[in-house]
């Protein structure tokens, strides 16, 4: 939801009245960023122009604690809130690109020893999951995030049911589509396969179902949830909403009541500034990817982060972006790989590789990566000066070779399997190979990483844009992917009457169920 906070910013841009100006302010709820006993949230790494990535952890709340969330939520639990949702959104510091990286609520982790801001009491680090850290408030939870990421949080934006509701009404309706009829008793989502719009009540069973979609476990839920807000970014972006202003204000209002942030975030005029920001980034650069998981060995049915998961996270917060630009992926391989010889005879062959000294550098954080690679072009035949060095941690894997030694560089690529695109002229005394996250494990480099065949839905289908530096475990897709729909599983993930079945099947079994959408 925080494309609609993003609006709210666009009314007052627009020039909404003094008065609505002061009642959006005053609905603004606030709290400290951060709630942890030691440390903070980290400090952005400002780029060579001196700007800053933005990085904002959305929360999606299950407290009960009115009556509209009571009667949304089919029970009362007053006092009790976890976070049923965690996005953490990245905006580049170029404002290019974005990111959005679902946690799954399920995630075992080490969470961090935090102050509860109303009760004051401290809550001693524990081995639980990451979900339970909002019962310390989102101060806590922002805590437990930076931790197991190390990606710094600027700010936090916590959204209840009632607030998702009142947002996609204000919004018009979200259009969705499922694969297949579909019923989940547990968040009373009903659809017939095909599209919809959703709205009020319909939108929030469609982000709180974790039974409808891919294998019934909350994965498949982030899965629909992106499919959503990518849905509401094109929305948004292209129904007018903008220059519409009962609909603005509409929108505001609803966002500024839903809305707790941290108080960084705390008035209209803060809003703004990163409505400004948000803005700036096209549907087809923002990329939506779930956190890497490994079932957890002391309960099948929780995650812990899997084995790619660490590499995703340093590729955040080095500000990589996760998908490419247009030009760059539709290149042809003599384009992306030597367009700054064009005109140049390229005078250097690959002739002997003995000849041939490569220098390695690790960027992955990986402790041996440069070694290994290194090791491994000797044993191809390359020069025994072959050396090693660190670099800062980078998204993706690159050749540096300057004016002359193309074919060294085809050499080199053709032996560790680099794509193309990796190959990049520049001004080195010799080939610098970078290795990035997208390879942190192996002396060839991995074919999905160079096909970018491990994203589902067809990533980046707009033109020719593509996921880049995500692991095929995080089911990455882009917010331009309008006719993708949200897979229905196949196994029997709900039961009516105790009988276990599949949401289509309990579909057909529930006809006197209301639809959730027309």
């Amino acid at each position: 939801m925080l494309v609609a906070l993003a609006v709210t910013g666009t009314v007052v841009a627009s020039g909404a009245a003094l008065l609505e100006y002061q009642q959006l302010n005053r609905n603004i709820r606030s709290v400290p960023l951060f709630a942890g006993v030691s440390g903070d949230a980290g400090t952005e790494r400002v780029d060579p122009f001196g700007h800053s990535p933005i990085n904002v952890l959305v929360i999606g709340s299950d407290a009960r604690n009115t009556a509209a969330d009571c009667a949304l939520g089919h029970d009362c639990r007053t006092g009790v809130q976890n976070a049923d949702v965690e996005l953490l959104v990245h905006v580049a510091a170029d404002r290019s690109n974005a990111s959005v990286l679902s946690i799954p609520r399920d995630t075992i982790t080490t969470l961090p020893s935090c102050r509860n801001p109303t009760t004051g009491r401290v809550t001693p680090g524990r081995v639980a999951q990451i979900n339970a850290s909002l019962v310390d408030g989102p101060g806590c939870t922002v805590a437990a995030v930076h931790q197991l990421t190390g990606v710094p949080i600027d700010h936090f934006a916590m959204v209840d049911f009632a607030g998702v509701v009142a947002m996609s009404d204000a919004a018009g309706g979200v259009p969705v589509c499922v694969t297949a009829d579909v019923f989940d008793p547990y968040s009373h989502l009903r659809l017939t396969g095909g599209r919809h719009v959703l709205k009020g009540v319909g939108a929030l069973q469609f982000v709180r179902s974790r039974h409808a979609f891919g294998d019934g476990s909350d994965l498949g839920r982030t899965y629909a949830q992106h499919l959503f807000l990518g849905s509401m970014i094109r929305t948004l972006k292209g129904r007018g909403v903008v220059t519409n202003p009962a609909t603005l204000v509409a929108l505001a209002q609803a966002a500024t009541k839903a809305l707790t942030v941290d108080s960084g975030l705390a008035s209209i005029r803060q809003l703004v500034g990163l409505a400004g920001d948000l803005d700036q980034v096209p549907p087809r650069r923002i990329t939506f990817a779930t956190m890497p998981t490994s079932p957890d060995p002391n309960d099948a049915n929780r995650v812990i982060p899997g084995p790619t998961a660490p590499a995703l996270f340093r590729a955040i917060a080095a500000d990589t972006p996760l998908t490419r630009p247009a030009s760059r992926t539709a290149a042809s391989p003599s384009a992306a790989a030597g367009m700054a010889d064009a005109g140049t005879a390229d005078a250097g062959t690959a002739g002997d590789p003995a000849g041939v000294a490569v220098r390695v550098l690790n960027g992955t954080g990986v402790a041996g990566r440069a070694t290994g690679v290194a090791r491994a072009l000797v044993a191809h035949g390359f020069s025994a000066a072959t050396s090693t060095g660190t670099a800062a941690p980078v998204g993706r894997t690159s050749l540096r070779y300057p004016a002359g030694s193309l074919d060294q560089a085809r050499a080199v690529a053709a032996a560790l399997k680099l794509p193309p695109v990796a190959l990049v002229p520049g001004r080195s005394a010799g080939l610098v190979l970078t290795i990035g996250a997208d390879w942190t494990a192996g002396t060839t480099f991995p074919a999905s990483a160079a096909t970018g065949s491990g994203a589902s839905g067809g990533a980046g289908s707009a033109a020719g844009a593509g996921v880049a530096a995500v692991p095929s475990a995080a089911h990455a897709s882009t917010a331009d992917q309008a006719t993708t729909c949200a897979p229905v599983s196949t196994a029997r993930t709900v039961a009516l009457k105790g009988v276990p079945m599949t949401p289509t099947q309990a579909f057909r079994r529930s006809a006197g169920v209301a639809l959730s959408a027309p």
